[in-house]
């Protein structure tokens, strides 16, 4: 898939056309993201995990160069893009049809990525921790993911305040997509953020509700991959989250997900299979 064809996903879901979930798949250039920090350090083990990553049937490469866990410590801008110059430009060289997605909320790295050869911008801010953001990519041909977070990843999950959480959250699509509507950008896809500045029971809600926070048919982005809504349910850690991760993909699936972010690909393909044949089933007069 080409820069076109991600662009195409997001006008078909616009459109109403049904059009198969995509997976995203995380490649953390981080030492210290809370599942697989530090795997990644070396181009032999990130090119190796990209190639996995394509092999298990990922549509979208998703890289990161800042771990954005609760109290992560901040990272500079020069050290983020010293992180990631080098795996855009290699994987873009290797895989040249793949979708590369670089997670960075910074103006500066996504103009920066765009350039050479990022295809997505997905940003855990949606624009609010950086005012540059909608203009650099409201003139580019990149797509940009526009996540919901209550405060930074310093704060978090010590300030947050909901009255109505699924109400606030689709508001705030509503307004920041205006914004980018605005500036004649129309390339969006909406991520609730969870875990993000949310409680466990919000991230369920959230969940259950996910189709009332769609807005102007933007494609809808789940990620909760091994995330602690899943383990201080199950009292797991996140490498043994597998399970539950899958469980809640399913869920997110059923209740018009559009595209999951996850560590573990081949598993998420295989709940999009399941979900598919459901669906399927119930249309038939058997």
């Amino acid at each position: 898939m080409e820069i076109s064809a991600i662009s195409g996903f997001i006008q078909d879901v616009k459109n109403g056309k049904k059009s198969n979930p995509l997976i995203m798949g995380i490649l953390n250039l981080t030492p210290d993201s809370f599942y697989d920090g530090g795997r990644y350090d070396t181009p032999q083990q990130y090119m190796q995990r990209a190639e996995n990553l394509l092999h298990e049937g990922a549509d979208i490469i998703d890289l990161g160069a800042v771990s954005t866990r609760p109290d992560a410590p901040e990272v500079t801008a020069l050290e983020e893009w010293d992180r990631i110059k080098n795996p855009v430009r290699e994987i873009r060289k290797a895989f040249p049809s793949c979708i590369i997605s670089v997670d960075t909320w910074r103006a500066e790295i996504a103009k920066n990525a765009i350039e050479e050869g990022a295809d997505m911008i997905n940003d855990i801010s949606g624009g609010t921790m950086d005012n540059e953001m909608f203009k650099v990519v409201a003139q580019s041909r990149a797509a940009y993911v526009l996540m919901h977070i209550y405060g930074t990843p310093q704060t978090m999950q010590k300030e947050f305040k909901y009255d109505d959480v699924t109400k606030e959250i689709k508001s705030y699509f509503e307004e920041r997509t205006a914004m980018l509507n605005e500036m004649n950008y129309d390339n969006i896809i909406l991520d609730p953020g969870f875990g993000f500045g949310k409680s466990v029971m919000h991230n369920y809600k959230l969940i259950n509700n996910l189709e009332q926070l769609r807005v102007k048919n933007y494609p809808l982005l789940v990620g909760i991959s091994r995330k602690s809504m899943i383990n201080k349910i199950l009292n797991t850690l996140p490498e043994d989250a597998l399970a539950g991760t899958i469980a809640l993909n399913t869920i997110g699936l059923l209740k018009g997900a559009d595209i999951l972010r996850v560590h573990d690909v081949m598993e998420a393909k295989e709940a999009v299979g399941i979900v598919q044949a459901y669906h399927k089933a119930s249309s038939l007069e058997i």
